[in-house]
């Protein structure tokens, strides 16, 4: 073990969806490096799927996982579990408790205020930025936030946009700041081999209304070949909206066109169609656009959250969320110049490539730390 290795604390709630993607490669990562990380999840949690989310990672947190009571929402084991995350910071002598999400940076930070040595950073991860200021818990989170900040080493943001938004509801932070974006494995970074029958068009995600799903179905009818047959879907995921996606598929007269795969990984699924789709209505930085990219295809999206930066030097071409009109001239575009959509899948490629990896994102999340600790 190195001399100047650091003892770490990942602190989260539920290990589900980006937050815990983002945590397990960080945490691996960190312990290729040499550092003993330790992870601390919510005692609640502990169905088999997340059972076996943690144990991809267990291996990797030398200093063990640790369960405290974390209710999705306030309640009386937010008045505990600081405290014994600071016993636990003390009793394993951790130079850097992180936390992620709402909860997440909560404790790690009440912890630090209730005696820990330990230096705090928060990622949000949306967390707080997903709570209006005029709502109840808004007002109480938002409020926890500025409390807080006084005890924040750095905030670390996934984005800009993380940024911008968290400045725009709480204020602007006091504390360091850094965006860091989150990254993808050398592995993602692979070509996917398109298959033979595959779609015209794929898209991956959650059947809500908030990921564009009905825009999309909108837009695809008028969609045509360069030999002017009509395009075609294959959609990946499950969700809230599928009986209502269906009917609309059947109401447009669609069910030839369009084919839903049910939940499916990403990259399996990517193979299946030759451009991506990703018509969210709102996101934050979201890995189905980085994966898309990273696994050569071209992509379509729109304008919202941290979706310009992960498209760079081709953001110009992000169309206007809830329009299918645009959508659909993006995808018919696309469809008539495949030249000119895999010039742009090179130029995006090589700009997630540079500042999209694992390794970029350890490393600047790493220096952070140190530089924290030589503050201290």
């Amino acid at each position: 073990m190195p001399e100047n290795s650091l003892r770490i604390l990942q602190v989260m709630r539920a290990p589900v969806g980006g937050l815990f993607r983002h945590v397990a490669d960080l945490t691996r990562e960190l312990s290729a490096r040499g550092h003993k990380v330790g992870l601390v999840v919510d005692s609640l949690a502990n169905d088999a799927q997340t059972e076996a989310r943690l144990q991809e990672v267990v291996q990797h947190a030398e200093l063990g996982v640790h369960r405290f009571e974390m209710p999705r929402v306030l309640g009386s084991g937010d008045l505990k579990t600081p405290f014994g995350v600071r016993r636990l910071a003390r009793s394993l002598d951790v130079d850097i408790m992180h936390g992620h999400g709402a909860k997440g940076g909560f404790y790690a930070r009440l912890a630090r205020l209730s005696g820990s040595r330990a230096q705090a950073l928060y990622t949000p991860h949306g967390g707080v930025l997903h709570f209006s200021k005029s709502s109840g818990s808004g007002r109480v989170f938002h409020m926890l936030e500025r409390f807080l900040m006084g005890q924040t080493g750095a905030i670390i943001f996934e984005s800009a946009y993380a940024e911008a938004t968290y400045s725009a509801l709480i204020g602007k932070p006091n504390c360091q700041t850094r965006v860091i974006h989150n990254g993808l494995a050398p592995n993602e970074f692979i070509p996917v081999e398109t298959a033979p029958d595959a779609a015209d068009f794929v898209f991956v995600g959650e059947l809500r209304d908030l990921k564009g799903i009905h825009i999309l179905i909108d837009a695809l009818p008028q969609v045509t070949r360069p030999d002017g047959s009509p395009a075609t879907l294959v959609m990946a995921g499950d969700g809230p909206a599928r009986a209502e996606l269906e009917a609309q598929i059947a109401r447009l007269q669609l069910s030839e066109r369009v084919q839903l795969l049910g939940a499916q990984p990403a990259r399996p699924t990517f193979a299946k169609g030759r451009i991506a789709v990703v018509p969210s209505l709102a996101e934050s930085l979201p890995y189905v656009v980085m994966e898309a990219a990273a696994a050569r295809l071209p992509v379509i999206s729109t304008r919202v959250g941290g979706i310009p930066e992960i498209f760079g030097p081709t953001a110009q071409e992000l169309v206007p969320a809830g329009d299918s009109d645009a959508l659909r001239d993006a995808m018919q575009a696309a469809l008539s110049n495949p030249s000119a959509a895999k010039s742009s899948m090179e130029l995006r490629l090589a700009h997630i490539e540079q500042h999209f990896s694992i390794a970029a994102m350890t490393d600047s999340i790493e220096t952070l730390y140190r530089s924290l600790m030589t503050r201290a």
